[in-house]
């Protein structure tokens, strides 16, 4: 999907809007209606998808301090898309990982599965975090839960099958400390499961 700018995005929206307002005002509503199309437009786009495509980007790049400040442009995350929602707390908790704070990793993983996420590869790269996190606590039960939850997912991305394998063997050595290169490894990707590219929601 084509993604501008966000700055771009935001000049384009504020030229839009007050161009076609002054337009309209200074010679009639005719004037100033293609600018207020082009403002409405790309306010509408930025408010339903925020800035998580570009975040996700540059997450991709491992270019993480970027990423992060991004994200703090997605000014109304309570009015994305159905999906959209779960993926910016996804991206959030993507970030914690990176940080090795994985108490707030943890918390932003949950709220993206309770707000929803748009594919099972999504829904299964933040349950294969979450119970990478609790095998890293010696909380077995847990993270076997959590495993147990995945196999129940439709799992097409290679990566995270992988992903899956690798956490499902160090789960049955028994003893065996959980390998830490395991945490955080899908926050580099900006949590695309995989190799391939993230179906996002389809636009309504």
């Amino acid at each position: 999907m084509l993604t501008i700018n966000i700055y771009l995005r935001f000049a384009l929206i504020a030229a839009g809007l007050l161009g076609g307002i002054g337009l309209w005002v200074a010679y009639g509503f005719w004037h100033g209606f293609p600018f207020l199309l082009v403002g409405i437009f790309m306010l509408i786009g930025y408010l339903m998808l925020g800035t998580i495509m570009s975040t996700n980007m540059l997450l991709s790049q491992t270019r993480f301090h970027e990423a992060e400040q991004r994200l703090k442009l997605t000014f109304f995350p309570r009015i994305l898309l159905v999906g959209y929602k779960g993926v910016y707390y996804m991206t959030h908790g993507a970030l914690a990982m990176q940080k090795k704070d994985f108490a707030t990793g943890e918390k932003w993983l949950r709220k993206a599965l309770d707000a929803g996420l748009p594919s099972d590869n999504e829904r299964g790269a933040a349950m294969l975090q979450l119970a990478m996190i609790s095998a890293s606590k010696n909380n077995r039960q847990a993270a076997q839960n959590q495993l147990n939850e995945i196999k129940k997912l439709n799992i097409t991305e290679t990566m995270l099958k992988e992903q899956i394998r690798e956490l499902e063997k160090q789960m049955k050595q028994m003893g065996q400390a959980m390998n830490p290169s395991m945490l955080g490894m899908m926050g580099r990707g900006g949590f695309r499961g995989g190799g391939g590219k993230r179906k996002m929601p389809k636009m309504k």
